[in-house]
C-alpha cells in the first residue's frame, strides 16, 4: 500500500534521472525546458496554471512511458539560486555573516518579497544590459543605498546566454537557449548576495519544477570547499536522488551546478535547507520556505467543491481510495492526505480568494497570505564561521530571533531591506516584510514554518482568533472526513514543523493587533529588549491592495 501511491509519481520523475545531471563537471548551467514527456507544448500552455476539472488522461507510449492524451494539469516552473555567503542586518544594526543561498533568477519577483519560481517564458529570457554585483539593489551603481525596484523588472536566469557555437553551425538558430550559461554574470550577481531567508518557492499540484542550484563558493571563508544541496524537508519526493541527503544523492562543488526535478506532491507548507553538515548550514542560515497551491484554487468559480474533491479520488497520485484495489472509500487509506469532508456543505468555487487545501468544504479559503519564517541566530557561532573553524555547537544559544530573516522592528519595515557587504554593493538581503494587512472582515492565510536549530518558539494572536488548519503540510482531517481544526490564541513549534494558521478578521474592529512570541527573553536582539518576534496585524477598513506578501491597507 505505502509503494502504491508513489510509483506514478516515480514513473514520472524517472524520466528526468539523466536529463537533469550537469551536463559537464565544474561547470555553470541551468535547466528549464518549454516542453515535457509529462507536460507536452503540443497539448498544453506549460507557461499558465490550466483550470482542474479532472486527472489527466495518460496512455502508454511508444517507448513503454505513460504519456498524456488529453486534460493536462499543471505547468513547469524554473528556479535559480546560488549557494555561497552574505550578511543581513539584525535589528540592533549589527551585521551578521550567514551562509546562505541567494537569488540567481526572479531577482525582480524576489526583491518585491515573492517567491522566485517562473514560467519558463520568464525564466527563459535574455538580459538587455549588464548584471552588477547586488542587482537588484545597486543597478546604477549611483549612491550609498539601494535602488527602487521599479527600475529593475528582470525575471529571467541570471547568465543565461545562447550558444554561440551551435547558432554558427546552424544546428539551431538565435536565440538557441538550451541551458548554457555565461559564468562572469552569475559570479557577479551571485556572490555574496545570500538572502535570510533563503529565496522563497512556490509552485502548484501537478507542477512540474526545475531547480537549479549554482555553488558560487564563499568570499569570506576561502579556506573551505562547502558542498551543498537542497533537500526539501517533509516533502513526499519519489526519488532519493532528488532528496538533497548527500548519502543517497549528490552534493554539488564550488563551480558547479545541478538541476533538482520535483512534480509537485500535496499541497502544503514545507521548508528547504542545505543538508550537508545541518546543524553548521541551519543555523548559518541555508533555510527557506516552499510551499505547494492546491488544485482547488484551479476548480471554475461556481463549481461544487465537494465533487471536485470527489474528482482527485480518480487521479492514482493523491486517490485515497479507488475501486476494485481493496479500499472501497476514503475512510479505509491510511495514506490519505485529502479525504472527503464527512458532509456535503455545498460549498462551491467562490469568485474571491483561494484555499491553502483540498478541503471539499471550502473551509480554508483565505483572502490574503503570508509566508511566516522564524528562525534564530547565535551570534557568537556566526561570527566564528565568518573567521575560524570549529564552531562551538554543544554552546549554541540564539539571540537573535527572527520572522522572515528579521527582528522588530525591522518586521514592521516595508520593502526589502538592504544590507552593504565585503564586495562594497548594496545587496536586498533580507526581502521578506512580516506586516499582516487584512481585510476589514477578510481571512489571512499564515504559512508558518520553524526554521530554528535549537529553540521550540512561541506565537501568540490576542484580539483575533487563529484556527490551525494544517500541520507538517497535512489538512487537520481525519480518515471519516471530520475537521479537525482548532482555534487558540498561541501555536508552539519545534524546529522543522509548519503550521498553516488562518485569522479571522470577521467581527474584529479595524485598527493594529500584535503578532508576537510570550517567550520574553525571545522578545530581543541580543543584548538589547523589545525586540525579536513581533509584528503587526493591520485590519483594514477599507481594504487592501494585493492578495499577498507587500500589500498595504487602503
Amino acid at each position: 500500500m505505502a509503494n502504491r501511491k508513489l510509483d506514478a509519481t516515480f514513473a514520472l520523475s524517472v524520466l528526468f534521472f539523466v536529463s537533469a545531471l550537469p551536463a559537464a563537471a565544474q561547470s555553470f548551467q541551468v535547466q528549464c525546458p518549454s516542453s515535457t514527456i509529462t507536460h507536452p507544448s503540443s497539448l498544453t500552455n506549460v507557461n499558465a496554471e490550466p483550470a482542474y476539472s479532472g486527472p489527466t488522461t495518460f496512455t502508454s507510449g511508444p517507448k513503454g512511458y505513460l504519456t498524456p492524451t488529453a486534460n493536462v494539469n499543471g505547468a513547469i516552473k524554473c528556479q535559480q539560486i546560488s549557494g555561497g555567503d552574505g550578511y543581513a542586518t539584525m535589528g540592533d544594526g549589527t551585521q551578521t555573516y550567514l551562509f546562505a543561498f541567494g537569488p540567481l533568477s526572479g531577482l525582480a519577483d524576489i526583491a518585491n518579497g515573492l517567491p522566485g519560481t517562473e514560467f519558463p517564458n520568464a525564466f527563459n529570457t535574455l538580459y538587455g544590459g549588464t548584471l552588477r554585483p547586488g542587482d537588484p539593489a545597486t543597478r546604477d551603481g549611483a549612491g550609498p543605498g539601494p535602488n527602487p525596484l521599479s527600475v529593475f523588472p528582470y525575471n529571467g536566469a541570471v547568465g543565461l546566454a545562447p550558444d554561440l557555437d551551435a547558432i554558427a553551425s546552424g544546428a539551431c538558430t538565435a536565440p538557441c537557449l538550451d541551458g548554457h550559461v555565461d559564468p562572469r554574470p552569475v559570479m557577479d550577481v551571485g556572490v555574496m548576495n545570500g538572502n535570510m531567508p533563503a529565496p522563497l518557492f512556490a509552485i502548484d499540484e501537478d507542477d512540474e519544477f526545475f531547480l537549479t542550484l549554482t555553488n558560487v563558493g564563499q568570499v569570506m571563508r576561502p579556506d573551505l570547499f562547502e558542498q551543498h544541496t537542497v533537500h526539501f524537508h517533509g516533502y513526499p519526493n519519489a526519488s532519493a536522488f532528488y532528496d538533497g541527503v548527500p548519502d543517497a544523492s549528490v552534493a554539488i562543488n564550488i563551480g558547479g551546478s545541478f538541476t533538482y526535478y520535483y512534480l509537485a506532491p500535496d499541497a502544503g507548507t514545507y521548508f528547504w535547507h542545505c543538508h550537508i553538515t545541518p546543524p553548521e548550514h541551519l543555523q548559518m542560515g541555508m533555510v527557506g520556505q516552499i510551499y505547494v497551491r492546491p488544485r482547488q484554487n484551479r476548480v471554475p468559480v461556481g463549481n461544487n467543491l465537494y465533487a471536485a474533491l470527489g474528482l482527485q479520488q480518480t487521479d492514482p497520485r493523491t486517490a485515497c481510495g479507488r475501486s476494485g484495489d481493496g479500499y472501497v472509500n476514503s475512510a479505509n487509506e491510511i495514506l490519505c492526505s485529502n479525504p472527503l469532508p464527512a458532509v456535503n456543505t455545498g460549498a462551491t468555487r467562490a469568485s474571491t480568494g483561494n484555499y491553502a487545501y483540498n478541503d471539499g468544504d471550502g473551509s480554508t479559503r483565505y483572502d490574503v497570505e503570508y509566508p511566516l519564517q522564524i528562525h534564530g541566530f547565535d551570534p557568537n557561532f556566526h561570527f566564528v564561521g565568518m573567521t575560524f573553524n570549529p564552531e562551538g555547537f554543544t554552546d549554541m544559544k540564539d539571540k537573535y530571533f527572527l520572522l522572515n530573516g528579521r527582528s522588530y522592528p525591522d518586521t514592521v519595515t516595508p520593502g526589502p531591506l538592504a544590507t552593504q557587504s565585503t564586495d562594497g554593493s548594496m545587496h536586498y538581503s533580507q526581502p521578506l516584510p512580516s506586516i499582516i494587512n487584512i481585510p476589514a472582515g477578510g481571512r489571512a492565510l499564515l504559512r508558518i514554518a520553524d526554521l530554528d536549530v535549537t529553540e521550540y518558539q512561541t506565537l501568540a494572536s490576542l484580539g483575533i482568533p487563529m484556527t490551525v488548519i494544517g500541520l507538517n503540510a497535512k489538512l487537520l482531517r481525519d480518515q471519516a472526513g471530520n475537521n479537525l481544526y482548532y482555534r487558540t490564541n498561541s501555536i508552539t513549534l519545534a524546529g522543522g514543523e509548519s503550521l498553516d494558521v488562518i485569522l479571522d478578521a470577521a467581527g474584529i474592529p479595524s485598527g493594529t493587533y500584535y503578532l508576537y512570541t510570550p517567550n520574553l527573553d525571545h522578545l530581543s536582539n541580543d543584548a538589547e529588549n523589545f525586540g525579536g518576534l513581533m509584528t503587526e496585524v493591520h485590519v483594514c477598513s477599507g481594504g487592501v491592495t494585493g492578495a499577498t506578501f507587500g500589500n498595504s491597507c487602503i
